[in-house]
């Protein structure tokens, strides 16, 4: 950890407030330069008397040029922190003079560019820092960091130095004591060289993971779910892990302590009651209040776990919850062209929550007679619930109601929805991203074989065939597409992600093409991103942009490392072609990060996963004809149980498994549509039934 800088509480210089400046660069041309840029948080900004720029080559040259240190801002349109920076001070005149007096300024997206954001991201880690956004970095000309911090307020409060007195203290320190600053940035870069190399490697087998899952459910909240404490973030990916701990183990435990705190989210305040979709935490330890900002990512995967709760439990609270999300999905989140957008912000108007929240006499007035049940459901009052106004939600009492009851609810709540239409919407990031449109790609392809909803798959193939199409060039996928742009950036996620949704479609569809794709990114990856020394793959491709660093990591963060995805995409390879290939790319990328679980086990979840589809996927055969409704109801059988690491194949019956398949030779009964259940080496005894096959799958004896 490196000591902080010491701040001190200047008095600004009285030039640095004149707001009759001009806004003239130092080259002559306007001063704020991202009035060209396509992501909307940049454009959030084309109007701060701030003189921002874009990252690129051109900032790094001024500061050079003018011999000034960089301020690095980096935040995303949805991050509630990131507005109220801006509004204090990004809009202020006299903060801006200061800025443009003392740095140059560079602002960026973290969704357009999670290359620059990791990097700067674990220079904030190594100065003992929580880290979040707004991320706000201090830079030499160079793009090395020495100094850096999160939110900072315009004037001196929550135990934070005013931002202004930060400015200049970082300024003196730059222009002052260079030593400081060369240690400092000599150590992040020393930091974040190690930050890429693993620990040596560790065995990985079933008694190591059951030890985790332990650990893990005693950190859950016995009472709300979800990992005790505040704020409470879905953490899918620790919960998937639980999950597939129940499925391995038995254990019950950890099977109730997903299903408790998928419940407490889907009646609390983080999920819309009103039209869907789950907002990316809560700031308490009930789920009631959020920062609401909606993100695909997250939703992606709270689809994709509540469908495996939904197969164990059939619960028709978590059936309601998966369709009410993607009818949020297909209603307000689909870009021009078919893609999925990234967010939905969590201001509105200029006020957090202004959209989503309600008065007493609002729901009074909507409802009329039906106002108290409906208040007593929801927790309605004339006091509020979170700051004088009320976010629905049925925390106090979660267990669904009678039918006619929830039907009078549902009534209500599209009365409510149909008036909060009407309301000035939250801004949205329309930009397309192929990481994220390729977890939403395959969670909702799952989702549309669970519930036999055709329309969903379609839409599936919609965003994935945008995302081939629209944001591929020369074979290499682009991160972001906003606006007829593509960012030619392309980043391990994307192809990872996106190959996850590939293999998704065609274990649903038979889709070939999709298998195609799947394997061509694949050969991507291994041509421009495999770390040949430590295994593993790098964030950034051998003939990308050179950056201070180059990131490789297998740590899960809001959404699953790339790398623990790339352990299962391989792994599907393996099932889905036989060929050894991929299966031993997928040992030696999880043996390059296995040493990580001596340091945190649970930032490891999603390669663990994958390890796990590796060594122990649940194959599902079945010999038929797509199309035929007995091939059709097993499909559909198949894909509504609880398991997570469950592949599917249909092969016709003139054809054959891989070689290496459990199941190759296996044939048709009696000329009919026929499944077999593989768990490793052994197969089922075959079956001709849906009912049959549901129940193989919900037990591990398969005789």
């Amino acid at each position: 950890m490196l000591p902080p800088l010491t701040l001190l509480r200047k008095p600004w210089r009285a030039d640095y407030n004149d707001p009759r400046s001009p806004r003239l660069g130092w080259t002559g041309e306007p001063m704020n330069r991202l009035g060209h840029e396509t992501s909307p948080y940049l454009l959030q900004h084309k109007d701060n008397p701030v003189h921002w720029r874009p990252w690129g080559p051109e900032a790094l040259a001024e500061a050079k040029a003018r011999d000034k240190p960089i301020l690095l801002s980096i935040g995303y349109a949805a991050c509630h922190w990131c507005h109220v920076m801006a509004h204090e001070s990004f809009e202020d005149e006299a903060t801006a003079a200061v800025m443009n007096e003392l740095f140059v300024n560079i602002k960026v997206d973290r969704e357009e560019r999670p290359d620059i954001d990791t990097i700067y991201m674990n220079a904030i880690h190594l100065l003992g820092q929580h880290g979040g956004w707004p991320l706000t970095m201090f830079l030499d000309p160079d793009g090395h960091p020495f100094w850096g911090g999160t939110y900072f307020p315009k004037t001196a409060r929550y135990g934070m130095p005013a931002f202004a007195d930060v400015l200049h203290r970082v300024r003196e320190v730059y222009d002052g004591d260079k030593a400081t600053v060369h240690r400092n940035s000599g150590e992040l870069l020393r930091g974040l060289g190690e930050m890429t190399r693993s620990p040596e490697s560790t065995n990985i087998g079933p008694a190591l993971l059951d030890r985790m899952a332990t650990k893990l459910a005693e950190m859950v909240d016995p009472e709300q779910g979800g990992l005790k404490g505040a704020p409470k973030f879905p953490q899918c990916a620790l919960f998937l892990f639980l999950w597939r701990a129940w499925l391995r183990t038995g254990e019950a435990a950890y099977r109730n302590a997903v299903l408790l705190t998928l419940e407490r989210m889907s009646q609390g305040g983080i999920y819309d009651h009103l039209g869907g979709g789950f907002a990316r935490y809560s700031t308490d330890e009930v789920w009631l209040a959020p920062h609401f900002e909606k993100m695909l990512y997250d939703n992606a995967q709270i689809l994709d776990l509540l469908g495996l709760a939904h197969g164990s439990t059939g619960s028709t609270l978590f059936a309601a919850r998966i369709e009410e999300s993607v009818d949020w999905l297909l209603r307000e989140m689909i870009a021009p062209g078919g893609g999925f957008a990234a967010t939905l912000d969590a201001d509105s108007e200029g006020e957090e929550g202004k959209f989503y929240v309600w008065s007493e006499a609002e729901i009074d007035e909507i409802l009329g007679a039906g106002a108290p049940r409906f208040k007593t459901a929801y927790g309605v009052s004339a006091r509020g619930n979170w700051e004088g106004h009320n976010i629905l939600n049925r925390s106090a009492d979660p267990r669904p109601k009678d039918d006619a009851f929830e039907r009078e609810l549902a009534a209500q709540r599209a009365a409510l929805f149909r008036v909060r239409d009407q309301r000035i919407k939250p801004g949205w990031d329309d930009k397309v991203l192929a990481d994220w449109n390729g977890l939403m790609i395959a969670a909702l392809t799952r989702a549309g074989m669970r519930f036999g909803r055709r329309d969903w798959l379609d839409a599936a193939r919609r965003a994935f065939d945008f995302v081939g199409r629209d944001m591929t060039v020369e074979g290499r996928l682009c991160h972001a597409w906003r606006d007829g742009r593509r960012q030619k950036a392309d980043m391990l996620d994307d192809y990872a992600a996106m190959a996850l949704g590939a293999l998704a479609l065609h274990e649903a569809t038979g889709a070939a093409d999709c298998l195609q794709s799947a394997k061509g990114w694949v050969a991507v990856l291994d041509r421009h991103f495999w770390d040949a020394q430590g295994g593993g793959y790098f964030l950034t491709a051998d003939d990308a942009e050179a950056l201070i660093a180059r990131p490789r990591h297998c740590q899960d963060n809001a959404t699953p490392a790339g790398n623990g995805m790339m352990a299962e995409v391989l792994a599907r390879l393996w099932h889905a072609t036989g060929d050894m290939t991929y299966r031993d790319r997928a040992e030696t990328l999880v043996a390059a990060f296995s040493g990580e679980l001596r340091r945190n086990f649970l930032g490891l979840a999603t390669l663990l996963g994958g390890l796990e589809i590796l060594e122990a996927g649940i194959q599902v055969a079945i010999v038929g004809c797509r199309g035929e409704a007995e091939t059709d109801a097993l499909v559909g059988a198949a894909y509504r149980s609880a398991e997570a690491s469950l592949i599917v194949t249909v092969v016709a019956p003139n054809a054959d498994l891989p070689s290496g398949h459990p199941a190759h030779g296996k044939t048709a009964l009696d000329g009919r549509a026929t499944a077999y259940v593989c768990r490793g080496a052994v197969c089922s005894r075959p079956v001709v039934k849906a009912m049959d096959l549901a129940e193989l799958l919900s037990k591990r004896d398969m005789t």
